[in-house]
């Protein structure tokens, strides 16, 4: 897939003032600092789409960006560490799981994983989690320049290894790297494919 455009639509808290869902989306979420926005500007050549911080938790809305016009990448508020209240994080929590559940064009949750790191107990509940509610995902380990890919291999079949005592069969995974392109074509030919079989949701009127 070539990236032609990329444009930033909106940000907010609210899932009734989300763009009507007529196109595909995929949600990029995950441990605060574990490289998001970096990989979202990455897979869509425009380094100040997604805004990047070195201060964990600073994107704190569900932000929408619209490709080629016909499908979106969502930058969802990281879960875990971050200098924010507790009844700010618990805000964050509850839309975040509101629109992870109730948006009928999500065809996709990327789960971003620090690749530098053995398995995450919060990352690993947040997937048994999105497999409780039968909702798609992928995982996409980030980082991967930061150290030997042997070590970031390591990391990966570990983690695996902790899906497969919940899963029966483990989702995709691409390992990344927003500095050295790793995984991009990889991502965006997921995307591709499951774009090929997008039905528009019938909404409601009432």
């Amino acid at each position: 897939m070539i990236i032609k455009t990329a444009t930033f639509v909106c940000s907010n808290t609210q899932i009734s003032a989300l763009p009507a869902p007529t196109m595909p989306e995929y949600a990029f979420i995950g441990r605060s600092n574990v490289g998001k926005s970096s990989l979202i500007n990455m897979l869509v050549n425009h380094h100040g789409l997604a805004k990047t911080s070195q201060r964990p938790g600073k994107t704190q809305l569900i932000n929408h960006f619209l490709i080629n016009e016909s499908w979106y990448i969502v930058d969802l508020p990281g879960y875990g560490y971050a200098k924010v209240s507790k009844t700010s994080r618990e805000k964050w929590e509850k839309f975040i799981r509101a629109y992870i559940t109730k948006r009928e064009s999500l065809q996709c949750v990327f789960v971003l994983i620090d690749s530098r790191l053995t398995p995450q107990q919060i990352d690993i509940e947040f997937c048994y989690w999105l497999g409780e509610i039968q909702i798609p995902f992928a995982l996409l380990f980030t980082k991967a320049d930061k150290q030997g890919m042997n070590e970031s291999l390591k990391n990966v079949a570990a983690f695996k290894k902790k899906l497969s005592d919940f899963f029966e069969e483990i989702p995709t995974t691409i390992v990344t790297s927003a500095e050295k392109y790793t995984g991009k074509e990889e991502v965006l030919d997921f995307i591709y494919e499951v774009n090929k079989d997008f039905v528009k949701p019938i909404i409601s009127k009432s």
